[in-house]
């Protein structure tokens, strides 16, 4: 046979190469079809996830809505223990539907906004009625403005938190320590915790002559919730050996006031303490420290370095 000159061997059939990948072109997972596949985002949750906390929430203002109607019904110590004790299974709710969001990534300017409204009926209106049936009806208007006013000072509070809140994500994604006024579940919650223990005091906090203390008391948690001190959020709160020994002091402090007055003196001592605490941290801050105290409107704008009000407005037009 005559050898094939390189002309002819270049006309004719291809060479036979092992298959595989060619030398020097890469293994196939390094490929970039493959590569642009790893780089994708997280598959995003089911819409039907994004039901499960408003449900939540929704059952928050169903608390709060019939614990409206059986305060205004109420012929009864029990009745009105009964309506007290709804708007604590709406804060259980409440502190549930927002951990429940973070933990299944639907959180959303939605569901924010209908936690807002959700707190205004179950934490505004409801114990604002329910003080009124119990207590503060014995004073004709001034009860009526006393809840009123509560009502109203929690309906200022929550908008004020919104705006606060759309700041600070615009600045910052972490979680802040502090929030501007005393949160309208710990107003809520002292009205409940009076309310509660009116049977493990003899019946005397709901009679004629307590009433306008009863008062006092609603327009004081009025005044600090559109107030500008700074109560603790415990969004930061990490599991070391200060947060064990607080929660432990917690935990006896309240066993011991159990044991030695009535299991319903316990909610209006964690609920009074911790509003002591935002007073007393409020008040003892370094005068340095009081004028950009994070939260507060101005700070929250101004500590930006791209323009609090430029950013805070891209967003609130997403």
């Amino acid at each position: 046979m005559s050898a094939l000159t390189p002309g002819r061997r270049d006309a004719g059939v291809a060479r036979w190469r092992p298959p595989g990948p060619r030398p020097g072109r890469g293994a196939g997972p390094e490929r970039p079809r493959v590569e642009a596949a790893r780089r994708r985002p997280p598959r995003a949750p089911g819409k039907a996830l994004f039901l499960l906390p408003n449900l939540i929430t929704l059952s928050s203002i169903f608390c709060g809505l019939d614990a409206v109607r059986r305060s205004a019904a109420a012929r009864s110590d029990d009745d009105f223990r009964r309506a007290a004790s709804l708007i604590l299974l709406a804060m259980l709710l409440d502190a549930l539907d927002g951990r429940v969001a973070r933990a299944t990534r639907t959180d959303s300017a939605f569901g924010r906004e209908l936690d807002a409204l959700a707190d205004l009926v179950s934490f505004g209106v409801a114990p604002a009625v329910l003080v009124h049936q119990w207590a503060l009806h014995r004073l004709g208007l001034a009860g009526v403005l006393g809840g009123f006013v509560f009502a109203a000072c929690g309906a200022i509070r929550l908008a004020r938190f919104n705006v606060l809140s759309l700041a600070e994500a615009a600045c910052s994604s972490a979680p802040p320590r502090y929030v501007v006024g005393l949160p309208v579940t710990g107003a809520a919650g002292i009205l409940v915790a009076i309310v509660m223990t009116h049977g493990a005091a003899d019946g005397q906090l709901a009679g004629a002559g307590a009433a306008p203390a009863v008062l006092a008391t609603t327009l004081l948690l009025s005044l600090l919730m559109v107030s500008t001190l700074r109560f603790r959020s415990f969004k930061d709160v990490r599991l070391d050996a200060r947060t064990a020994l607080s929660i432990a002091l917690v935990i006896g402090s309240s066993a011991l006031i159990s044991a030695r007055w009535a299991p319903g003196y316990v909610l209006v001592w964690l609920i009074g303490a911790y509003v002591l605490l935002g007073v007393v941290e409020s008040l003892w801050r370094p005068p340095a420290r009081r004028g950009g105290a994070p939260g507060e409107p101005a700070a929250a704008l101004e500590a930006c370095p791209l323009g609090g009000e430029e950013r805070l407005s891209s967003r609130r037009g997403r």
